[in-house]
């Protein structure tokens, strides 16, 4: 057994709340078995459910068994802590497509290979509710917690103290739904250690408490571990205090459908010098000297950014392969040099997904080709032609990355890329795609 786990989740920093301190007793003994729940909100997980990901690989390659739990049941209402306002109902179909878009994703981090004594497991808690009426699960679960006890914790008094939104009697039952899955969890599979983000807190030691309170029944004391347990990681904020996996362009997702090999490793690359040594203790399995040298060179070459290329190569790597990573380095290469003429369609509209763009047909470029000026104008690049006239010879205007700065110039077939597409670029940030069918 791995007895240096502990030790580096709290020289990572990762190790933010445990409700034991005989918690790292507890993982220096045998093999154990720890879960963390994803509720299916979405038909993918983002980059701030990376974290708790990659804490269970953690576990796993220390010897211990891994659990993900999906919220079947729990994602039909919601988790209401610290929201500011109550999740919409999803339908039962909505939340069975979610859960395979969230299946696809863990299988990416974790090693599944049946056999293997630590193999890790996929369980949908609604397996634990299905055949449970309303009354079954107030004599078993509810008459364990009291309502003082409840909205004491700080997920719940939150919402309570805001009087327009306040808190549905639905939502404040999800604490008692996620402490039986706990139970469940650690009767069926011994599970004896949940994780998740400190704002999980006031759910996962509902959970210990369910399982100790059940445990003092007689016909309970001889079944699964001696003790359960619950460690939370810190929420990880960016420097602006905006929520990780959040960008001005909205969520960074896990799915390449959602969030293209490009983009993930560009949201990396612009990571804050403030936070990224934080990020790649987190989210990398760097070791501790080598972060520990990339956290010198932000301070004496800051510019080279050696360690946003660490974290976004780490990333990028782990979310979508080698040949992901390798097409996100040549296209972030290519984005202001000429070789940007070598990148396949997929690549040019991942870097330009969100880029104004104009659709024409091949046969206008056929003859003598577009003139610059019109297609500038076209574009609105420029608002006229005689502004368009003054900038192209004073070297403002690019295609292709190339500076364009005759006036005479036209465009022809020989000019595009991938025989379909072209980029001008007005200074050094305007950019418009113009695309050809």
């Amino acid at each position: 057994m791995n007895t240096e786990l502990y030790a580096d989740l709290k020289a990572r920093e990762i190790v933010y709340q445990v409700t034991d301190p005989e918690i790292e007793k507890h993982l220096s003994g045998q093999p154990i078995t720890v879960y963390c729940g994803f509720d299916p909100t979405a038909d993918s997980l983002h980059v701030g459910s990376l974290f708790p990901l990659l804490t269970l690989r953690r576990f796993q390659q220390a010897g211990h068994r891994p659990i993900v739990v999906l919220g079947g049941a729990t994602g039909m209402i919601g988790d209401p802590s610290f929201k500011a306002q109550e999740r919409s109902l999803q339908t039962p179909e909505q939340v069975a497509i979610n859960l395979l878009g969230i299946k696809k994703v863990a299988e990416k981090f974790l090693d599944f290979t049946p056999g293997n004594p630590n193999c890790a497991i996929i369980i949908d808690n609604n397996e634990f509710y299905k055949d449970m009426n309303v009354l079954t699960f107030l004599r078993e679960v509810g008459k364990h917690f009291t309502v003082n006890h409840m909205v004491a914790k700080d997920s719940v008094r939150s919402r309570m103290d805001d009087r327009e939104q306040g808190i549905s009697y639905t939502e404040f039952s999800y604490m008692l739904l996620q402490a039986y899955d706990f139970y469940c969890l650690y009767k069926k599979y011994n599970c004896s250690l949940q994780i998740g983000a400190s704002d999980q807190w006031g759910n996962i030691t509902a959970g210990t408490e369910l399982i100790r309170r059940k445990l003092a029944h007689a016909d309970e004391a001889d079944a699964g571990p001696s003790h359960a347990f619950g460690l939370t990681h810190p929420l990880i904020m960016r420097s602006d205090g905006q929520k990780f996996g959040k960008s001005e362009k909205g969520t960074v997702w896990l799915s390449a459908e959602k969030t293209s090999p490009y983009q993930l490793y560009q949201f990396f690359i612009q990571s804050p010098d403030d936070v990224v040594i934080t990020w790649i203790n987190y989210l990398t399995f760097l070791p501790r000297a080598e972060i520990a040298a990339l956290a010198e060179k932000i301070k004496t070459e800051p510019e080279k950014k050696a360690a946003q290329l660490a974290l976004a190569c780490e990333v990028t790597r782990m979310v979508h392969g080698d040949d992901a990573l390798t097409r996100a380095e040549k296209a972030t290469q290519a984005l202001f040099g000429t070789e940007i003429k070598n990148l396949d369609l997929q690549t040019l509209g991942e870097i330009f997904s969100d880029t104004p763009s104009t659709q024409k047909t091949l046969n206008t470029l056929q003859g003598e080709g577009i003139s610059i000026l019109d297609l500038l104008v076209e574009t609105a690049l420029f608002q006229s032609r005689g502004a368009a006239r003054k900038e192209v010879p004073a070297g403002g205007v690019y295609l292709n990355n190339e500076r364009i700065t005759d006036i005479a110039f036209n465009v022809k077939p020989e000019h595009l890329i991938a025989g379909a597409a072209l980029v001008l670029r007005k200074g050094k940030k305007n950019y418009h795609v113009v695309r050809f069918s």
